[in-house]
């Protein structure tokens, strides 16, 4: 088994980051145009705890290496993960765990992310991933998927928190904006009503 892990800082408020993160496989994300699909499966509150719990499918082209292709014969060209969040108001956390749906006989994948404040304007990205090959006694091989696995994190991570960036960059501009078009409405409404008078 080889682990990778991953924490970055962004320069936005929780809310803003919970917010975002279900923005984060749009349009606004040039660097996620993997994701073909991501579908909801279950949403349900927790009346208890206030925990949104969503389970969701998500769908990826993946460009395999010629020689992993070999060994896993051939390759669709796609994979899917499905991944459970849970959104904690209350303690300001949002937690994912994805899992590998698609060659989960050969490589198994587990992935926690968390989300939390550092302080009222940065929030904390941790990310860890399990990858365990399981293709028997044969370790070299063994360690070659899961070396490739591994750098395909790395990489992904570099283009993840890019991309992530821009959708938060792109959701404050439109929070904002919407803001200041609700203010004219009520500004706009408040004059009309001293006009009636």
């Amino acid at each position: 088994m080889k682990v990778f892990s991953n924490t970055v800082t962004f320069n936005y408020s929780w809310e803003e980051v919970s917010t975002a993160n279900w923005r984060k496989y749009s349009p606004w994300n040039e660097k996620c145009n993997h994701v073909t699909a991501v579908d909801t499966i279950s949403r349900t509150v927790d009346p208890a705890t206030g925990i949104l719990k969503t389970e969701r499918l998500i769908t990826c082209k993946q460009s395999a290496p010629e020689w992993l292709k070999t060994i896993m014969g051939g390759c669709t060209g796609e994979s899917q993960v499905f991944e459970t969040s849970y959104v904690d108001p209350s303690n300001k956390t949002v937690t994912m765990v994805s899992q590998n749906l698609t060659w989960s006989n050969l490589i198994n994948v587990q992935e926690t992310v968390v989300y939390k404040p550092l302080n009222g304007h940065q929030t904390q990205f941790v990310q860890d991933a399990k990858i365990t090959a399981l293709c028997g006694g044969w370790q070299r091989i063994k360690n070659s998927i899961e070396d490739t696995l591994v750098t395909r994190f790395h990489d992904n991570a570099i283009k993840g928190k890019e991309g992530f960036e821009a959708v938060l960059e792109m959701s404050r501009r439109v929070f904002a904006e919407e803001r200041e078009r609700e203010k004219l409405r009520v500004m706009q409404a408040g004059g009309q009503l001293q006009m009636a008078q």
